[in-house]
């Protein structure tokens, strides 16, 4: 004998009937967890991670470091990398009986790499509610500060110049490298804001960009991960391996004296005249002016302007490009 289901058992087999409707439609997928149109499995997590790789990728090509203006790129391969070979860098002269060989000097110069990274948490119930939005922008900066970073790197060694060793075991802005039977000095002095001219136009720059593993994008979310079964918490970050450090010496010149015509004309000068231990002229050719913001405006009158306060010609003018970094 048939009876009527109770009003009970009838709400029931609707759900039922909803449920395996959702099944169908969404596969081996499904979940009932939805907010909106955003259903939270493995597959729209990799599919959101591919959405905030892009982000990061567009924002990490885009983006316009400084670095290489005054460093050489050097691809690591080992923990740390020996610079000794700077030291011997001979010029051509004419064979005449044995080859002329030049030792490496016995001071070496090593830059170890340092790990970095940059690490951001979104909450499940963050991520659920963003709707990606925010989150894009958020992956978009980190692209770029992951393009910049070498620049924090390499330009505070122009300020600690004075402070620290490079290949022939002097302070890399110094009044005594030994070069040959005598010393020379490429490093002024001075107590002020500090400025420096550079040769940049060699193959090898006068500071080092040491790169052993280019920065990426990494997620942590699988529903195994600690974070995320713990503490609701999706983990994406940016990690690189690499170090900066100081190349020739002899292609850079320091000082922290007044940024005016004397001092920046006798910088170009000392360049110009640096000769190898041989006594031969190096063909040093500054070409660049690196400055931080409270010596622009002097570095732009000096190099941009065609005559002097008498009217007379500028004989600084054009003679080297300004680059203005805030690391100084």
């Amino acid at each position: 004998m048939l009876t009527k289901p109770s009003p009970l058992q009838g709400l029931i087999t609707l759900a039922l009937i909803a449920l395996g409707i959702g099944q169908a439609l969404a596969g081996d997928t499904f979940a009932p967890e939805v907010l909106g149109a955003l259903v939270i499995n493995i597959e729209n997590l990799n599919a959101a991670f591919r959405g905030f790789k892009t982000a990061y990728q567009n924002a990490f090509t885009a983006a316009a470091p400084m670095w290489d203006r005054v460093a050489t790129l050097v691809p690591s391969t080992t923990a740390e990398e020996d610079y000794g070979w700077l030291s011997a860098l001979p010029q051509l002269r004419e064979w005449i009986g044995d080859r002329h060989v030049k030792s490496l000097e016995a001071f070496g110069y090593t830059i170890k790499n340092k790990p970095f990274e940059a690490t951001v948490g979104i909450g499940r119930d963050q991520f659920e509610d963003d709707r990606y939005g925010m989150f894009s922008n958020t992956f978009a900066q980190m692209g770029n500060n992951a393009a910049g970073h070498p620049d924090t790197l390499v330009f505070p060694l122009l300020t600690a110049g004075n402070s620290n060793l490079c290949f022939d075991g002097q302070y890399f802005f110094d009044t005594d490298h030994p070069v040959g039977n005598g010393t020379v000095s490429n490093w002024a002095g001075g107590a002020g804001s500090g400025w420096y001219l550079l040769d940049t136009s060699k193959p090898i720059k006068p500071l080092v960009y040491q790169k052993r593993r280019p920065y990426d994008l990494v997620a942590m979310t699988s529903p195994t991960d600690e974070a995320v079964f713990m503490r609701k918490e999706f983990r994406y970050g940016v990690d690189g391996r690499g170090n900066a450090g100081y190349g020739l010496w002899q292609l850079a010149y320091g000082s922290k004296q007044t940024l005016d015509q004397a001092n920046l004309d006798a910088a170009f000068t000392a360049m110009e005249l640096f000769k190898d231990s041989e006594g031969r002229p190096l063909g040093v050719s500054p070409n660049l002016l690196v400055v931080g913001p409270t010596n622009r405006s002097a570095a732009t009158k000096l190099i941009e302007s065609q005559k002097l306060a008498d009217n007379s010609a500028n004989p600084l003018y054009k003679r080297a490009e300004i680059l203005v970094v805030p690391w100084l």
